[in-house]
């Protein structure tokens, strides 16, 4: 994929602006289960308004999105970040108010059918694991919580996991095992596991500036198609590339380690907020910077590991900071990006033919 995709000139068209949020819009999350087999896409967004709404596209053929429903009463603070679970029924908001909502499809409308209460204040972030049994989320407070699904709309939480010394910034499973990460104001990423003997989930690993990590705050985590690969984003405006031994990984052992393979940098040249792998390989960036980079693994490897190269660069994305970017789940190539100017944008990648 990567080849045909280097040999394409490739362009990032606007084909709309997502107008409603009254603040700065902060997450984005697309439908895993919408955009395919006839049915339209679906997207969340969520932001300073205290709102969520639910997008969703006008027919599966169009680029067009409509409004299906705004959410005010859910959250009595910011809403942060929000995830589908993998099976599209379920929506988690993460808020300031110290809550985690979740919401549910009931026919055209979404109702609140549980609240997650535990974090002392913000709560930033909220990831399910792939087969939606886990959800986890993190705050302030530096902790991140991990919650078992239960029967009913019930969530217990199984861990408190407490390692970060300062603000955790966002947790994200990884695709397809149930290692979870997290990213901080205190410059880390750290991976956790639970403990076969004991049931307990643990840090296995830490990666922070003296093994290549970043020397500023993280912000955002993204793993490849496969995960055998992570891309994280930083406040030093540098992206970094992780890979893992996956077979070992797969295999049922959660300490296999992550090793830094390159850095990114010189292409933001201010804080980077978000990144996003698409499951075809290119990576998204959005950033204060206003701009939104793509980048794509050359095939011109050297000795020291993968090389990644700029795809293309937008300029003014937007008129403010960008605080998402999230990829379509689908193979349209179509990008969302959320901005403190309070808009989102649907981007098109497409060939300059």
């Amino acid at each position: 994929m990567t080849s045909i995709i280097e040999e394409e000139a490739l362009k990032l068209t606007e084909v709309q602006t997502l107008k409603g949020h009254t603040d700065r819009v902060w997450g984005l999350a697309w439908n895993p289960v919408t955009g395919t087999a006839g049915s339209p896409a679906m997207l969340a967004s969520c932001g300073g308004d205290k709102t969520v709404r639910i997008w969703q596209q006008r027919n599966p053929n169009s680029t067009s999105f409509d409004c299906l429903e705004v959410l005010e009463e859910i959250h009595t603070r910011t809403v942060r970040s929000c995830a589908w679970s993998p099976s599209g029924e379920k929506l988690a908001t993460a808020s300031f108010d110290a809550t985690t909502a979740i919401l549910e499809q009931n026919g055209n409308s979404f109702e609140c059918v549980s609240t997650l209460e535990g974090h002392e204040n913000e709560v930033k972030s909220v990831s399910w694991n792939a087969s939606g049994s886990l959800l986890a989320t993190c705050s302030r407070d530096k902790c991140v919580w991990i919650w078992e699904v239960l029967p009913g709309n019930e969530f217990d939480c199984v861990s408190v996991l407490q390692g970060h010394t300062q603000d955790v910034k966002m947790v994200q499973w990884h695709p397809t095992v149930d290692v979870l990460f997290s990213c901080s104001y205190d410059n880390t990423i750290k991976v956790w596991a639970e403990d076969g003997d004991s049931d307990d989930w643990r840090c296995v690993q830490t990666l922070s500036e003296s093994n290549c990590g970043h020397s500023s705050t993280v912000w955002a985590i993204s793993f490849n198609a496969t995960g055998d690969k992570m891309v994280t984003c930083s406040d030093d405006v540098t992206i970094k590339v992780w890979g893992v031994d996956i077979a070992r990984l797969q295999s049922g052992d959660t300490n296999a380690s992550w090793s830094h393979l390159c850095t990114l940098s010189g292409y933001h040249d201010r804080t980077i907020f978000s990144v996003h792998w698409s499951r075809e390989g290119i990576i998204a960036t959005g950033a204060a910077d206003d701009a939104i980079c793509l980048f794509i693994e050359s095939e011109d490897h050297s000795v020291d590991g993968p090389k990644y190269k700029l795809l293309l660069k937008k300029e003014k994305a937007h008129d403010m900071d960008i605080n998402s970017v999230r990829w379509s789940p689908t193979e349209n190539r179509l990008l969302a990006s959320a901005s403190d100017d309070g808009t989102i944008k649907i981007w098109k990648l497409d060939s300059m033919a």
